[in-house]
């Protein structure tokens, strides 16, 4: 059960498939090689995960800061995103540009190089330390921890920028107000009775289609100054709505000549409607 011990076996591991990676011939077996490098992917993640994990017992109020993530596109945001930073470094280090410019490469190299170098001083490090005292953390081993996660942090933000074009804080705080709209509509609707909590405790499907249907609503009538506004520019507004601006505004002049009865009318059959 721990941690040290947990990290010992996984680095043996990883050892042992680099080993045998290094003692084939690509050329002559290569789907060996191929076998080989998917063992390789999982236990370097494995190796991951437990080193997260010792991370978090051994200096949990001195990890570095992880808010930039929110700046990522969605669809990079996987669980094994720390395996693929790992493999990237290698690739730079190695020379090998994946998916961007060679001078954007040649630029990360150094962190990517610093980056390596700090896994292996803490691989080190552990290693002896599990050996020895597997049941404390000295302040050596807190020491290469920090700066290990302090790397892999810069590097992961530098890599990614590299390839993306992360959010800039006015696209997060535009996809924040989104989250207060739709939690507004929500409360709305719940008092409103269009909807119960039950629904949505229970996970009902229709509220996938319903809680946007009235979000829009709320937004052009109930909370004109939020993410809907239309005094906003086309490029002011989150790139979830900017495309539909003129639609939005055709709906907006539509539901202004509704009576109050007949607005009623339509957010229930919103709620209804496939």
């Amino acid at each position: 059960p721990r941690l040290l011990s947990q990290f010992f076996f996984a680095d043996e591991r990883v050892t042992r498939v680099v080993a045998e990676i290094n003692g084939l011939d690509a050329e002559l077996d290569p789907q060996q090689y191929l076998v080989l490098l998917n063992q390789l992917h999982l236990s370097q993640a494995h190796l991951l995960a437990v080193l997260e994990r010792i991370m978090e017992e051994c200096i949990p109020t001195q990890r570095h800061s992880r808010d930039y993530l929110v700046k990522f596109p969605e669809e990079l945001l996987v669980d094994n995103l720390g395996n693929h930073m790992l493999f990237a470094a290698e690739c730079l280090l190695a020379g090998t540009f994946l998916e961007m410019e060679e001078s954007d490469g040649a630029q990360l190299r150094p962190q990517a190089r610093n980056l390596l170098c700090s896994l292996e001083l803490v691989r080190t490090v552990l290693r002896e330390q599990s050996l020895s005292q597997p049941n404390s953390y000295p302040e050596p081993v807190r020491a290469v921890l920090i700066q290990f996660d302090r790397l892999f942090a810069e590097f992961e933000l530098s890599y990614v920028s590299s390839l993306v074009a992360v959010k800039s804080p006015d696209e997060i705080y535009r996809q924040q107000e989104i989250i207060v709209l739709f939690c507004e509509t929500v409360e709305r609707a719940l008092r409103l009775g269009y909807l119960t909590q039950e629904m949505i405790d229970g996970y009902e499907p229709l509220l996938m289609f319903t809680i946007p249907r009235l979000a829009i609503i709320s937004g052009l009538l109930i909370y004109p100054e939020g993410p809907l506004s239309l005094e906003r520019s086309p490029e002011e507004m989150s790139r979830v709505f900017s495309p539909f601006y003129n639609l939005l505004k055709k709906i907006r002049d539509l539901l202004r000549v509704l009576s109050a009865e007949e607005l009623c009318l339509l957010e229930r059959s919103l709620c209804t409607a496939e």
